[in-house]
């Protein structure tokens, strides 16, 4: 019960590591809302996972829906302790020339711009307190980019180093903010990053890690969870490689 009684928004939550995360931080004692914008699948998991979790549609490019989302959570919780950008999408693998105009702006929007309008919208709260934690998932890519990814890639890598500076200008302030760099896993994104969901490519990418398996959502759960605890007190500004080796 490492989370007992903490409050978390986690976006993206409705499958693949943000699942993982919401799992988690309710069986480690926490109140957790599930922000997504599959507001359906969201509400599923809400109810499966009982009273400590609750459902919102959200849209994390649009400044309205997280403004709407910080409002019920705050309504929700009274306060909230925990916020994890997870939300995040990908190009198809290609020549970086041939993305569409369309496709870069979404990457974006999503994976860029909603973390700075969570910030717009829940530092304050942050402040107020004088306490919090963000978790932003990045990934691999951002310090080990793979060809054909490359606008997925600086996205990430924006994230990182947006992790860094967020976490020195607000430490002074009681806030730690840390980042998780996982390797591609068993999530609806792992067809996407590959091409082509096969043995054969399924075999060529595990090649590339060390440990010979792809990463969990439970794997990315345990990890947010101890980065999101009390046990890390002194631990921000860091972006934790949960990738079975495959950056070294």
């Amino acid at each position: 019960m490492r989370l007992k009684d903490k409050t978390a928004i986690v976006t993206g939550a409705a499958s693949g590591f943000g699942a993982g995360i919401a799992r988690k931080f309710v069986a480690e004692g926490a109140r957790v809302m599930i922000a997504d914008i599959n507001g359906e699948a969201a509400a599923a998991l809400a109810a499966e996972l009982g009273e400590r979790a609750l459902a919102q549609c959200v849209d994390v490019s649009s400044a309205a829906s997280v403004g709407d989302m910080a409002q019920a959570a705050i309504a929700a919780f009274a306060r909230l302790d925990i916020l994890v950008n997870n939300a995040g999408v990908t190009h198809l693998p290609m020549p970086m020339e041939e993305v569409s105009e369309a496709d870069f702006d979404r990457v974006l929007a999503v994976n860029v711009k909603s973390v700075y309008l969570t910030a717009r919208a829940l530092v304050p709260h942050f402040k107020a307190e004088r306490a919090g934690v963000i978790l932003n998932i990045a990934s691999t890519a951002a310090v080990s980019p793979r060809p054909r990814l490359s606008w997925y890639n600086a996205s990430k890598g924006w994230l990182v180093t947006a992790t860094k500076s967020m976490a020195v200008e607000l430490a002074p302030l009681g806030i730690r903010v840390n980042a998780l760099n996982p390797v591609a896993g068993e999530t609806p994104l792992l067809q996407s990053f590959m091409g082509e969901d096969t043995p054969e490519m399924r075999a060529k990418f595990l090649a590339t890690i060390p440990l010979g398996r792809f990463s969990t959502p439970a794997d990315i759960g345990n990890a947010a969870a101890f980065l999101c605890s009390d046990e890390a007190s002194m631990i921000t500004g860091v972006a934790l490689e949960v990738d079975g080796g495959r950056v070294i």
